[in-house]
């Protein structure tokens, strides 16, 4: 999770993420084609990025290969897990990670308190990721609520309650939690990287955010989790 804004690049970086939550969901809308060619388009800048760090890790050339290989495979294995999840999921998933990271910054910074690992990252605390947990089970039990809601008959006084299943709410909301640990490892990993590279940020694409592997670094490796236990399911794909 990036540090505060300085006044001056508040409206650069708001800008920015306006346009790319535009896009995204433009993407998301469409999908078919134009999402697999979206997921495809991302994967592929944010592998040249991964590349960039690769190279400035002080390893020889076999490891720096080896990394790139690596790349590949957690880079592509991201966009399938994303592309596999059926439209609903696949937008739940990507609503996680961005209220674990909302919930991790505004309890990182009220809370504070002791740093997760502050060789890699010393702007994340405990108190952070426990916010993030708390902000991605309250979607993700808030998203069932909803749709159980609708399936009873939304408002309508002769609404069925049994379709309400309270177990199953307080499953998916430990769901979240998990998904919110998840993306917040693959954060750190992305600064694990950084840090070895000697690099700030992944690269410069996002006028106010460095690059795209760091506005996608918790939601690649919580696809890749996401997308193989979803895989792995009993009947999953029909």
């Amino acid at each position: 999770m990036a540090e505060a804004p300085r006044r001056s690049d508040l409206a650069v970086r708001t800008g920015s993420a306006i346009v790319m939550l535009v896009v995204a969901g433009l993407a998301l809308w469409a999908g078919g084609f134009v999402l697999r060619l979206f997921v495809a388009a991302v994967a592929a800048l944010v592998f040249w990025e991964w590349r960039g760090i690769v190279q400035r890790f002080p390893d020889g050339q076999g490891a720096r290969i080896a990394w790139l290989v690596a790349g590949l495979l957690y880079v592509g294995t991201a966009a399938w897990g994303l592309l596999s999840l059926d439209g609903g999921a696949r937008i739940m998933l990507i609503l996680l990670v961005i209220m674990t990271d909302v919930g991790a910054y505004f309890a990182g910074r009220a809370i504070g308190g002791p740093k997760i690992a502050p060789a890699i990252s010393p702007s994340k605390t405990w108190a952070g990721l426990a916010g993030g947990m708390i902000a991605a089970a309250l979607v993700a039990a808030g998203g069932l609520g909803f749709l159980f809601w609708s399936l009873a008959g939304g408002s309508g006084r002769s609404a069925d309650t049994s379709w309400f299943d309270p177990g199953m709410i307080l499953l998916v909301a430990l769901s979240g939690a998990a998904v919110a640990i998840v993306a917040q490892a693959g954060d750190f990993f992305e600064s694990w990287m950084k840090r070895r590279a000697g690099l700030k940020d992944s690269g410069h694409l996002i006028p106010g955010h460095g690059g795209l592997f760091d506005r996608v670094d918790g939601l690649l490796l919580a696809a890749i989790v996401v997308g193989l236990v979803m895989a792995l399911r009993p009947g999953f794909g029909g």
